[in-house]
């Protein structure tokens, strides 16, 4: 576990945009999981420019999402391929045959999440996975009481995660109450994980995650059994991380380490 506090959301964005770019250049054909919400959007965002700017080829990158709502169609305003496409796809160069989201309009949930699981494992596996986290500490739309072990398909959101996202639609009624998501055993499948977090709502959420016990009702408690976590925090998300001196101490002699 590698824990980075940086002082404001672009810092954190661009930190997270340099570990992605790494990733690439160390491997042109290079996996990625994507997150979708407002928190890895600066790292979109980053990841457009240094495309442009700096020459950052995606020409070999495969990706897969994380999760999608179910009954929205992918040209709706809040669907994940929308906002994927508007902030991300749109403006560099994945093959469009190299991406994969979920489908929130499938006549099969259950066949199409088969297929997915297969897809990942035919692409080679995910290198590196991109998370947001909720603010009751779940991963992906794996709500808490998910089953640690658990796999792309369909779950139910919780009223917290409703409530969260209503600011996205007109009005709270619009808000999907379902999702297909990736399993939190499909995500500590991938090699490396990034998890970002901002904002001081998150705190309790990072605390939980980070420090406290490994359990269903935190799904992203169970990154503590990756070995390969890196967390990339702004300092007021990271504000209640009771060894936060500890991690930035890590931090400052990591590049003295034997």
């Amino acid at each position: 576990m590698e824990i980075i506090v940086k002082d404001t959301v672009e810092e954190m964005s661009k930190a997270a945009a340099r570990m992605v770019a790494r990733a690439i250049n160390a491997k042109p054909n290079a996996v990625l999981g994507l997150a979708t919400g407002s928190t890895p959007l600066g790292l979109y965002q980053e990841l457009v420019r240094m495309h442009k700017e700096e020459g950052l080829d995606f020409g070999q990158v495969t990706t897969f999402n994380l999760d999608e709502y179910v009954g929205l169609p992918n040209k709706h305003p809040q669907s994940y391929h929308y906002f994927m496409h508007e902030n991300l796809f749109k403006h560099v160069n994945i093959p469009k045959q190299n991406i994969h989201i979920p489908s929130g309009t499938t006549d099969n949930y259950e066949a199409f999440c088969a297929w997915y699981e297969r897809r990942i494992v035919e692409c080679g596996g995910i290198d590196l996975q991109i998370l947001g986290i909720g603010g009751d500490g779940h991963i992906a739309f794996n709500e808490p009481t998910s089953s640690l072990g658990s796999r792309t398909r369909i779950k139910t959101l919780a009223r917290q995660t409703i409530d969260d996202n209503a600011r996205f639609f007109d009005t709270p009624e619009e808000v999907p109450i379902y999702a297909i998501t990736m399993g939190v055993g499909t995500i500590l499948e991938a090699r490396k994980i990034i998890l970002l977090a901002n904002g001081k709502s998150k705190a309790g959420a990072i605390i939980a995650a980070i420090e406290g016990p490994v359990t269903s009702q935190i799904t992203a408690s169970a990154l503590q059994l990756h070995r390969d976590v890196m967390y990339i925090l702004e300092r007021e998300a990271a504000s209640e991380l009771a060894m936060l001196d500890y991690y930035q101490w890590i931090q400052e002699k990591m590049p003295d380490a034997p």
